[in-house]
């Protein structure tokens, strides 16, 4: 598939016309979706061709071609075929960020009124004839409906996660229960699909077209390299293999792979004065955004995760532009990176997998390979892969020794560190050559899996039993596994019947029926599944407590998906802090290593959610499989008075700042979503509003594209013209003035005076000169002196900062000073032990200034009593 400068024009265009009642003729159809694509400067390539002549003849087909050979351009005809022919058809892909991507394409091409979304957080347009949704959203479907499913075509991306061990069950489960549906199913590796072809013929009565092609539209060379990876680096620079992506098996790596480069001259001065140029309106955040910076601006990109939308979009749009040369980053490129790949070098044939260290596997590295080299970019690609550290250490130790018989006797070769698993020339000739290794089945049977099957049962009248049989004698694991499968569904069944959810009935036949007692909601299984508990545990919670803000927080917090590195970053702290006061007290090393043990990052709220969470239940058992993980990073921020900078810092998370920010956004979302009216208070609805603005603040896009979901053709939106919302070629949007949210902008003053209430409690006169400095007058000794009043007259414990010290209550704010509305004039009050409230810190707030700087400007006017 060769193209230029795509034009935009709608496929609805091209569909052919039809009598009542009639089917599109095969040949018009793909004739129609042919002319589309020649007016938009595209020739499909021969495995492009087959692979639409045999769906818009009613065959499945399953596309095996490298990556870079076109496979969404066939998926874009599987849905046109569809569309034209009044179907309804299905895509689906691993991640969100995927579907997402893949639902504002297929907006572009169809309209917005005939494309939806369901990812479990957002859903949009969902009974229209085109749906974009995760694997899980799908399969949960065909489970709860089977034959009645509305699915009359599924596209699966990215297939090969059929045999991952956690998810794989949700790419089996359609092709199981959906034998109507027509299945268009791709990878770049699936290996051998003989069993696929079989299953889906003999199971659906519909002939299967597999589709291959191991010719790549852009061809690769793999080369096994023994220099020093600096040298390697430069010469692929120097010889127009460049833009290299540089891949490690760790985040790490990748950064100080990067600094490592910093000494070497990527970049000449005229790219770099281009790359100073196009980054002149971006704006870096302090952390990691500055590492970032000076990568940048010498030519070297870093890509991966845990970075922060904002960086990887600017990463992607200069390599794009041909100003990075060199980009480093983590072997997750496979997975939406949308950059020209020239040359991938691997740093390494080992990963780490979560439980042990090991060479990867075939299709982990032709993943990885596949990368390489982009059709209307190269003519070739390049795969190198560094040898060991070792090998090539010894090398050079032969090379300096030359023909020096004495010398070579004296070297002292250097050994794969101790425990390592290491790798050879060998290991890299039988990745490069070996098939992809084949998909094995990982079915698994949870609660939610038999409550679905239940209800589709009951309500088309079937046999729940006989339905259930089906898909434990139907799946594809070995005949061990489908034992254990069943005695699974033993265990859940007697516990769905201790709870009065099922009941047992006889036929009057002899025979016996299982049913549901109750109605299930129709999306217990298709959206967050911890949502409704949410909603009821809000129901503990007293509207009228002093925290209950932060404990309406707290629940919504207990049923998001950890952020691991966020919450072992708070429990380093922790112990830190732990062992600074074990050690003051005078334990030993061993009391204190022990005591750690029992040292976990915050989890508020965490015995009342627990015993509420194992009541809920037994009455809603599809949850039985869900577990509740009480944390607090958005509690920890507001009662830390942390913005997001503090709190990066705080925790050392610089290298992972982008799972902050998307955890955070997913709070956002939820409180936004799930707190019950009478739990709103104005403090929550403040909360809520802050951490809005504070993520929008970071990284807007992960909060605007899930807004712009309801209106997906919005002309004002920023996405770029293309496939992709991460082509994007302008700079970041301006930011919303820190004070144009005024609720928000009221919890950041809150927050302000808050952290001067907290060092105030301390003493920490330093500290407060540091916010206020001398040049307003109020240095460490001014501030000593107006406190040492209320600490003679109350005692050590003058200044409270538990719950009632930082109520909305205790600050007074007054909207305009002399006429002046962009000055406001505030009065935080101290809680002292008795209760008296007399004793406060008062101070003027510049808005226009605030705005300016982006963050509260206050000045101080004075600490008294009234």
């Amino acid at each position: 598939m060769t193209s230029s400068t795509p034009v935009q024009i709608s496929l609805l265009d091209h569909i052919p016309p039809v009598m009542d009642g009639g089917a599109p003729d095969p040949d018009e159809l793909y004739e129609g979706f042919t002319s589309w694509a020649q007016d938009r400067g595209l020739t499909l390539y021969p495995a492009q061709s087959e692979a639409l002549i045999e769906l818009v003849s009613g065959s499945h087909v399953i596309l095996s071609t490298p990556t870079g050979s076109g496979k969404s351009l066939v998926a874009m005809g599987a849905h046109f075929a569809a569309l034209a022919d009044g179907r309804r058809s299905f895509y689906t892909a691993p991640l969100k960020a995927l579907v997402s991507e893949k639902f504002f394409a297929l907006v572009d091409a169809f309209g917005s009124a005939n494309v939806g979304m369901m990812t479990g957080d957002s859903s949009v347009n969902p009974t229209a004839p085109i749906i974009c949704c995760t694997a899980e959203i799908l399969a949960n479907i065909a489970l709860r409906d089977g034959n009645d499913a509305d699915v009359d075509q599924v596209v699966m991306d990215e297939f090969h996660f059929y045999a991952d061990p956690q998810r794989g069950w949700a790419w089996q489960v359609p092709l199981l229960e959906l034998p109507k549906a027509q299945y268009l199913l791709m990878s770049a590796t699936l290996g051998d699909t003989t069993p696929f072809v079989e299953d889906l013929e003999t199971r659906t009565e519909r002939p299967v077209a597999t589709v291959t092609s191991v010719e790549r539209p852009v061809p690769l060379n793999f080369t096994y390299v023994v220099e020093p990876l600096t040298e390697v680096i430069d010469e692929l620079v120097h010889t127009h293999r460049a833009p290299v992506y540089v891949v490690h098996f760790t985040q790490k790596d990748a950064v100080d792979r990067a600094q490592s480069l910093l000494s070497m001259n990527v970049a000449s001065k005229t790219e770099k004065d281009a790359i100073v140029s196009e980054l002149a309106d971006f704006r870096f955040s302090s952390g990691f955004g500055k590492s970032l910076s000076k990568f940048l601006r010498h030519g070297i990109g870093v890509h991966h995760a845990g970075m922060l939308p904002k960086y990887r979009r600017v990463v992607e749009r200069l390599t794009q532009k041909g100003l990075l040369k060199v980009v480093c980053g983590t072997d997750t490129l496979g997975v939406g990176i949308n950059v020209p790949i020239r040359t991938v070098l691997l740093t390494s044939l080992v990963k780490y997998d979560g439980e042990r260290m090991r060479h990867l596997s075939a299709r982990e590295f032709h993943q990885i390979a596949g990368r390489a080299g982009r059709a209307g970019y190269d003519t070739v690609g390049e795969v190198l892969v560094m040898a060991p550290e070792h090998v090539i250490e010894n090398r050079k130790l032969l090379e300096r020794a030359g023909d020096d018989a004495k010398k070579l006797k004296k070297i002292v070769r250097k050994k794969a560190p101790a425990g390592a698993v290491n790798w050879t020339d060998k290991t890299f000739e039988r990745l490069r050559d070996a098939e992809p290794e084949q998909l094995t089945s990982h079915f698994t049977v949870n609660h939610a899996m038999v409550l679905n099957v239940l209800a589709r049962s009951t309500g088309s009248g079937g046999d729940p039993v006989a339905a259930m049989r089906h898909l434990l004698v139907a799946n594809h694991d070995n005949e061990g596994q489908k034992a254990a499968h069943v005695r699974q569904v033993f265990r859940i069944y007697r516990s769905l019947r201790q709870a009065g959810i099922v009941e047992k009935v006889t036929d009057g036949a002899g025979g016996y029926q299982v049913r549901l007692t109750v109605d299930l909601p129709r999306d217990f299984a298709l959206n967050q599944p911890l949502s409704p508990f949410a909603l009821a545990a809000q129901e503990l919670l007293e509207p009228d407590s002093p925290t209950h803000a932060l404990d309406v927080v707290s629940v919504i917090e207990a049923t998001l998906d950890d952020p691991r590195q966020v919450l072992y970053g708070q429990q380093r702290a922790a112990r830190g802090e732990a062992i600074g006061a074990l050690k003051a007290e005078g334990y030993d090393y061993e009391e204190r290593m022990a005591a750690l043990e029992d040292v976990s990052w915050p989890k508020p709220l965490e015995e009342l959610l627990s015993a509420a969470f194992a009541t809920y239940k037994k009455s809603n058992p599809w949850i039985a499989d869900q577990e509740l993980s009480p944390k607090s990073v958005v509690r920890d921020m507001v009662e830390n008075a942390q913005t997001f900078t503090e709190f990066v810092s705080r925790y050392q998370l610089d290298r992972t700042e982008g799972v902050v920010l998307r955890y955070l956004a997913d709070a956002y979302r939820t409180l936004r979503q799930t707190v019950a009216v009478e739990q709103r208070t104005e403090e929550v609805e403040e909360i809520t509003e802050w951490l809005g603005e504070l993520v929008r603040g970071v990284d807007s896009s992960l909060l605007d594209e899930w807004e712009r979901l309801s209106n997906p053709v919005d002309d004002d939106a920023d996405t770029p013209t293309g496939d992709s919302p991460l082509n994007a070629t302008s700079a970041e949007a301006p930011a919303r003035p820190v004070t144009g949210n005024a609720r928000s902008f009221r919890v950041l003053l809150r927050n302000a005076l808050f952290r001067r209430v907290e060092l105030a409690a301390r003493e920490s006169y330093a500290g407060l000169a540091s916010l206020d400095g001398s040049a307003t007058g109020w240095d460490a000794d001014t501030w000593a002196d107006a406190l040492d009043p209320m600490f003679e007259h109350y005692g050590d414990d003058a200044i409270g900062v538990g719950p009632q010290a930082r109520s909305p209550k205790m600050l007074a704010i007054t909207e305009g000073v002399d006429g002046n509305p962009r000055l406001w004039s505030v009065r935080q009050v101290l809680d002292d032990p008795d209760g008296d409230h007399d004793w406060g810190i008062t101070a003027l707030v510049d808005l226009d200034a605030s705005d300016e700087a982006g963050a509260v400007v206050l000045q101080v006017t004075g600490v008294s009593a009234l």
